[in-house]
């Protein structure tokens, strides 16, 4: 199993102050966390795409590609690339230089965005949320697969055979399709033989379980080999030295983001005793002490059915860069390879 990180880049408040980081300082801070990742042993490192004041990765390939420069082996993938609002071509030319850049270590998660700001920001109509998405992932994998596209469609113009370049250095870049909780999202990943990776943010891992069953069934009936459908989960996740200081330390900046979050979209003001109840065995959040998220790696695993990416969603409004860091480096060097060992010797004992 692999273990990863994603930030959104949020902008970020000092919890005792409440003084706001400059971008810069924040950016700053972001690209250290990164390589923090990368030298504690982290697998990837996601960076998402938002359009709004309290984040700062409207632009995350640029992100991306400056993290590629002081980092050696982490994998670098979006978390995720809103495509619906993208051009395709421009997408994977982003995308390919980046691979060129790290050497072959990019990839993307694609899918059509839990956030609708950027539809009438680049001009696109949210009547058409669907087939935006539909159309534009059939031209990104023909793109993927052909340097000279003809295709035609009725969101962008055509192609005529173009050449679309650069190529990047992977034989065939990794295209995740990120997806929420409908059914119909899983189903076409299966069908298109595409890994997946299930955004949970709340309730449990196991009311999951039947529509990673039907991403798994879709794929077997479109010819592909269990093998070639990876299922990865990305979490609210943070690794302290004990569960109260992992609970204590996330819980004020969770609060701050999901009841900004919950007010544009009516949900109920976040509770404490709610987060706290996600973070025991069970709940769906990765927050804890080194055991503890071991232990939930496990349970995760289990209640997919196997699972090959986990992907620590670290993003935190209201906390000190230093215990970023220290939770970087925990989980990279303590949790992570207790939970790929566990992984393994579950793969033998089913085999």
């Amino acid at each position: 199993m692999e273990i990863g990180i994603d930030s959104f880049a949020a902008v970020v408040s000092d919890p005792v102050t409440g003084e706001t980081l400059p971008a810069v300082e924040r950016v700053a801070n972001l690209l250290e966390e990164i390589e923090a990742a990368d030298r504690a042993g982290v697998d990837d490192f996601g960076i998402g795409e938002h359009h709004r004041k309290e984040y700062l990765d409207s632009a995350p390939t640029l992100i991306l590609a400056a993290a590629a420069a002081r980092t050696e082996r982490i994998r670098l993938t979006s978390a995720v690339t809103v495509l619906s609002a993208n051009d395709p071509v421009r997408v994977f030319q982003e995308f390919a230089t980046l691979d060129l850049l790290s050497r072959g270590r990019a990839e993307m998660v694609v899918g059509r965005g839990s956030s609708i700001e950027a539809y009438p920001l680049f001009g696109f109509d949210l009547a058409d949320y669907d087939s935006l998405f539909a159309e534009k992932l059939g031209l990104l994998l023909q793109i993927r697969d052909e340097t000279n596209v003809t295709w035609s469609g009725e969101h962008r113009p055509s192609l005529t055979g173009q050449g679309i370049f650069p190529r990047p250095v992977q034989e065939q870049l990794p295209i995740w399709l990120g997806v929420g909780g409908t059914p119909e999202s899983f189903a076409r990943a299966g069908l298109l033989g595409l890994p997946l990776m299930v955004a949970i943010i709340g309730g449990t891992f196991e009311r999951f379980r039947p529509l990673v069953d039907l991403y798994r069934e879709a794929g077997r009936h479109a010819g592909f080999a269990p093998g070639d459908l990876k299922v990865g989960v990305h979490a609210f996740g943070f690794v302290a030295d004990t569960d109260r200081e992992a609970i204590d330390a996330t819980w004020p900046g969770y609060e701050r983001l999901m009841g900004t979050v919950g007010r544009e979209r009516g949900w109920s003001p976040p509770s404490k005793a709610q987060y706290e109840a996600a973070t025991r065995p069970g709940g769906a959040y990765l927050i804890g002490d080194p055991d503890a998220v071991v232990a939930k790696a496990q349970h995760v695993d289990e209640a997919l059915g196997g699972i090959d990416r986990l992907t620590f969603q670290m993003t935190n409004v209201l906390l000190p860069h230093e215990a970023m860091l220290h939770s970087i480096d925990l989980l990279g060097t303590d949790a992570a390879p207790r939970i790929r060992a566990e992984a393994a010797r579950e793969v033998v004992a089913s085999a």
